[in-house]
């Protein structure tokens, strides 16, 4: 799954701050949800074709085996699906720094006070936004080879801001 993680950063202004920086880092996904589903769709109808055809020569128990093998292959194409839209973002602020992630459509949010957040390397090779008690940990969808460059960048930003 790794192999398949890669990241996309996005550099800009949001909400007409022209002080504030964004990172946006997502999972590479090489197929939309709805082209995904388009595929599920074609591939059933043929498979069932088949199927069918198999039915109608006799051979009955090719069926229910399609019907299985199109349920497992729709449960992990749903777990895919699920997932293809994950990302994080980081938002510099004048007054706040804003980490915000996403996993399975759940969005989870974490606003730290520019002044006393400091960005770290956590063991685990995550980069980790730290104030006080409060921590969020970036750098999932970035491979690992380019975290701590990434972690320079962020730290840059966080100084500049």
């Amino acid at each position: 799954m790794a192999a398949q993680l890669m990241e996309t950063l996005d550099f800009g202004a949001p909400h007409g701050s022209a002080e504030a920086h964004v990172w946006a880092c997502k999972r590479n996904c090489s197929i939309s949800p709805r082209q995904l589903l388009g595929f599920f769709v074609s591939l059933s109808l043929v498979s069932m074709l088949v199927a069918g055809l198999c039915w109608v020569g006799g051979a009955k128990l090719v069926t229910p085996f399609t019907l299985l093998e199109l349920l497992v292959m729709a449960v992990a194409l749903l777990a895919y699906a699920r997932h293809a839209a994950d990302r994080e973002r980081v938002e510099f602020g004048a007054e706040r720094v804003v980490v915000e992630w996403e996993c399975a459509g759940r969005v989870e949010r974490c606003e730290l006070p520019t002044r006393h957040t400091r960005i770290l390397m956590h063991d685990d090779g995550l980069i980790v936004f730290k104030a006080g008690d409060a921590t969020a940990f970036v750098g999932r969808y970035t491979r690992p080879e380019r975290r701590e460059q990434l972690a320079r960048e962020l730290r840059r930003a966080l100084i500049a801001a």
